[in-house]
This record gives C-alpha cells, sequence and structure tokens, in this order.
C-alpha cells in the first residue's frame, strides 16, 4: 500500500467529484485470481476504455464499501489516502475467504453544471435516453446552466482460492448481477447478467460492454497495450441479457437510468437544483485464460 497524504487525499477527492460525469467509474483489481496467501487489492477508477487514474481511500466519497464472501460481509476499512483504494492481506492463517469475493462501492452524490446543452443530447443519447432531450424542452428547463445529481454503484467479481459461490443482490438502488460464476461456471453459451432497478428486473435497459486484454494474461500489464473493445447490449423483458465472452479478457459491464427531478420551491439544497438525475452501475471480471 502506498499512503498518500491527507491533504493530497483530500486534492485528488475533489478531483473525483468534479471528473467528467459521463466517464464510467469501476473498480479495478489489480488481480482477478488470487490465493489465500495473496493480498486483495483494487483501486477505484474513473474514466473511459478502461482508461482512467486510481483514486485514494475517502471516506467522504462513499456511502458503501463492502467484500461480500457467501453470506458474511466485511467493511473495506483504510485511512485517508491510502492507494489502492482497497488493501485486504492475506487470509492465510486467518479467516478463510476463499470463494467468490464481491466487492461492492456505492458514492455518495456528486453533481455536474452543464453549460453546453449538445453535452447533454450527446450523454442522454449515448446512454438511450434519446427521447430526454424533448422532455428536457417540454418540462420548460433552460438549455443553459441545469443541474444533475449523479450516484455510481460500482461491483467487481473476484476468485480467491477455490473462486466457488455466486453474484448475488447486494440492494444497491441499481445493480448488475451475474448470473453464472465467471471462473467456474461453462460460459459457452455467452455470460448471462441481470439488471435490477429498485429491486425490480430492468427490462428493456441497455447496457454498455468494454472489453479487453486479461490482466491474467499479460506478463507486463504496465507496458503492453490492451486493445478495448466496446458493445452494447439490450434486456429483455426479466431484465436478463447473454454477452459474449472470451478467454483471457476482461470485463466492465455498465447499465445506466436517468430519471427527472422536480426541484422544489424555496429548495434549501442550492439556488440551482438538479433537474434530473442519474444512477450509474457497473460490474468487473475477468474471464480466465484456462476457464470453462
Amino acid at each position: 500500500m502506498q499512503p498518500v497524504s491527507p491533504i493530497i487525499a483530500f486534492i485528488i477527492s475533489i478531483g473525483m467529484t468534479t471528473a467528467p460525469k459521463s466517464h464510467e467509474l469501476w473498480i479495478s483489481p489489480d488481480k482477478y485470481l488470487i490465493s489465500l496467501d495473496d493480498p486483495l487489492t483494487a483501486h477505484i477508477r474513473i474514466g473511459q476504455k478502461f482508461e482512467g487514474p486510481s483514486f485514494p481511500y475517502v471516506e467522504m466519497n462513499f456511502k458503501q464499501f463492502e467484500i461480500f464472501n457467501g453470506a458474511a460481509s466485511m467493511p473495506v476499512k483504510g485511512r485517508i489516502g491510502d492507494s489502492p483504494a482497497l488493501n485486504r492481506p492475506s487470509s492465510a492463517g486467518k479467516v478463510d475467504h476463499s470463494g467468490l469475493n464481491i466487492i461492492a462501492y456505492e458514492t455518495t452524490a456528486n453533481s455536474v453544471t452543464y453549460s453546453d446543452f449538445e453535452k447533454f443530447r450527446n450523454f442522454v443519447t449515448h446512454k438511450g435516453y434519446p427521447e430526454l432531450v424533448d422532455r428536457h424542452k417540454e418540462r420548460g428547463l433552460q438549455e443553459s446552466g441545469f443541474k444533475e445529481r449523479y450516484f455510481r454503484y460500482a461491483k467487481s467479481l473476484v476468485a480467491v482460492g477455490d473462486g466457488k459461490g455466486e453474484d448475488k443482490r447486494l440492494g444497491l438502488e441499481i445493480e448488475i448481477v451475474a448470473l453464472k460464476n465467471p471462473y467456474t461456471d461453462d460460459l459457452s453459451g455467452g455470460f448471462p447478467v441481470q439488471v435490477f432497478y429498485q429491486g425490480q428486473p430492468r427490462a428493456n435497459a441497455q447496457i454498455e460492454v468494454f472489453e479487453r486484454g486479461g490482466i491474467q494474461m499479460e506478463t507486463n500489464a504496465k507496458d503492453m497495450p490492451r486493445d478495448v473493445g466496446v458493445a452494447t447490449y439490450q434486456t429483455d423483458s426479466l431484465g436478463q441479457a447473454i454477452i459474449p465472452v472470451r478467454k483471457g479478457r476482461e470485463y466492465l459491464v455498465d447499465s445506466v437510468v436517468i430519471r427527472p427531478l422536480e426541484p422544489a420551491i424555496n429548495s434549501t439544497e442550492s439556488s440551482n437544483p438538479p433537474v434530473w438525475e442519474s444512477l450509474w452501475a457497473s460490474l468487473t471480471l475477468e474471464i480466465p485464460a484456462g476457464g470453462k
């Protein structure tokens, strides 16, 4: 672990809250397959196409940061400025954390002010909500200087030891759940996922999938470029979609809900209350090179 000073960590955390909102936030483990003798380390990243800086452990930035293993859960604890944000020591000789570990990270509220309506148009169109351009105008909202509030809900699947187990719903407001274990199950027919919103399957939702060469395949991950592929899919009536996957590849699955907010008269939040709200879900995992 490489701690940074609290002052530097605070500056970085401010950068996190002002990072481009249209970029994904994801959990980026240093390794997706580890033994009980290895520490579990992971970064919080914001960026595009798997490229983004690592943000340190800062409690003001998250509402939830936990690791789930079977029926057990453990909060991620650290000191302000710890980098990577998650650094759990090996469990050898301690409690056995073998199996599928689910890392969950939920941010506190952030907001962005749009000075250019085209940026809003591009965002909602890219995320599958082109109708919101007309909806914005129908609501009589101004086309510049309006605000959007957003939250992010990230999950990551890491195999510790035998990697056995299954992903599960954690109760996040928007959440992507893996319906198969990427480390132990046969994925020759694709990798099935299900999107939930407010506890219910989200039908006909767009999901965006980023794919690149997996960490496991890299002999020198820092120096070797890993080309990123991007594809979009639509969930069915049950909120499910099947993603074609390849062995030895890393995946980031993303889905977003955008909903209107009606600013209250005499709002105490600010003189310019948010008029839209977006909820971002992400899931990261790796398909083992030697998987089924």
